[in-house]
């Protein structure tokens, strides 16, 4: 009997020393996991710091004021203005047509010279081409006969005046002779028309030759004479363009038509040159084109320095109407950061990049719906040095 109850008592002594070291194991493990989990918590508020400290720094450009100087970085205040609505209309520069001419021969004839080339600038006057012709031999003979026998018509006129003033002839006679002399006057007016259809663009120069000269200032901006070439009235010689003014040409369809109107501004630009000018709508065509159906639309523009070429494509816009911007800036400001319109804000350590959103363009300036306060400084020449440093600094970040 005691030897059952010293075993009994053996194994209970057994199992509680087991629970204990099971009990003992266990909270060994929940320590180590709530460790862990601490070690981790703090790790993940470590990255959560790092990674807002990073967005923190994004869309900076840590600038001083000397290098915004030597970067050539300028400023404009962003403010509320008037901007105007307009219709973009592709278009093309062409010559004036009221100032280009078409010189051709006046008379079948032979090229002798052509003194002038092509693109060749020439002042009213000068000389283009010398051309022999026989049928200007021809009607200088005929008008010289005529100068004689006007000549000769007026002295018999004379002669046969005085004798039947003096009774000696009979009137017949008289009458005769004034009748030839009329005759004689007409016959030399109609040879004297005939050279003067050489006016103008061409002169006589005596014998078989006559000239073709500039009938105004302008460039040479066709040529199709060479010498010894056989020309008639139908050849295209030269034409000539003054540049120092040209026509911009536009078609607007029907629907557009009631707000292009004469003497609207119109906004002429060309990407290629980088340049840009104001003019106005001189003409609205009456008809529409058999194939565009559009109609026609014209603006005279100054061309003193001749950067304005014929054929240069370009845009036209035509101011429609105005509205009153809450805020605009200069379309220099606007750069493409991440396919978002964006402005460089200044700010105390440089300037930030902030995305906007855009609404009307006119005359150099943008509106801004979104994305920017009236009364801010932002960069407007040089913006695209800001660009180039946030491009920097992202790729920095991405290694």
């Amino acid at each position: 009997m005691d030897k059952k109850l010293m075993v009994v008592a053996v194994a209970t002594l057994a199992l509680g020393i087991g629970i204990g070291s099971m009990w003992t194991a266990d909270s060994s493990i929940d320590a180590h996991a709530d460790e862990a989990a601490e070690h981790a918590d703090h790790a993940e508020h470590a990255e959560e710091g790092a990674a807002q400290e990073e967005h923190a720094e994004e869309g900076q450009v840590t600038l001083s004021a000397e290098q915004i100087a030597v970067a050539g970085i300028q400023l404009a205040e962003a403010r509320a203005q008037s901007i105007s609505l307009g219709l973009p209309f592709p278009g093309e520069v062409r010559f004036d047509e009221d100032r280009t001419a078409h010189v051709v021969p006046r008379v079948p004839g032979v090229v002798e010279s052509v003194p002038v080339n092509l693109g060749q600038s020439v002042k009213k006057g000068q000389l283009l081409a010398v051309i022999a012709s026989q049928q200007i031999s021809e009607q200088r003979s005929e008008q010289a006969a005529a100068q004689r026998r006007l000549a000769l018509a007026r002295t018999t006129y004379e002669r046969e005046k005085k004798l039947w003033q003096d009774k000696i002839s009979a009137e017949q006679d008289f009458l005769q002779a004034r009748q030839a002399l009329e005759e004689a006057e007409i016959a030399l007016s109609n040879a004297r028309q005939k050279i003067s259809v050489l006016s103008g663009s061409v002169v006589a120069t005596g014998g078989n030759r006559y000239e073709l000269r500039a009938p105004f200032d302008g460039v040479v901006v066709e040529k199709h004479l060479t010498p010894g070439e056989v020309v008639d009235e139908t050849s295209n010689a030269f034409t000539l363009s003054d540049l120092s003014r040209v026509w911009v040409t536009f078609g607007v369809s029907p629907k557009d038509l009631t707000r292009v109107q004469v003497g609207k501004p119109v906004t002429i630009s060309a990407p290629e040159l980088n340049a840009e000018v104001v003019g106005s709508v001189a003409y609205v065509g009456s008809l529409l084109g058999e194939q565009t159906r559009t109609a026609t639309v014209r603006v005279t523009l100054e061309n003193p320095q001749g950067a304005w070429r014929p054929g240069l494509f370009v845009t036209a816009l035509v101011a429609t109407d105005s509205r009153q911007a809450r805020v605009a800036v200069p379309e220099t400001a606007i750069q493409t950061v991440e396919d978002k319109p964006t402005v460089f804000v200044r700010t105390e350590g440089g300037f930030k990049a902030q995305a906007v959103e855009l609404g009307s363009r006119a005359a150099g300036q943008v509106e801004v719906t979104q994305g920017l306060e009236a009364g801010v400084q932002v960069a407007t020449a040089g913006s695209f040095v800001l660009k180039s440093e946030l491009g920097k600094a992202s790729a920095e970040h991405a290694h």
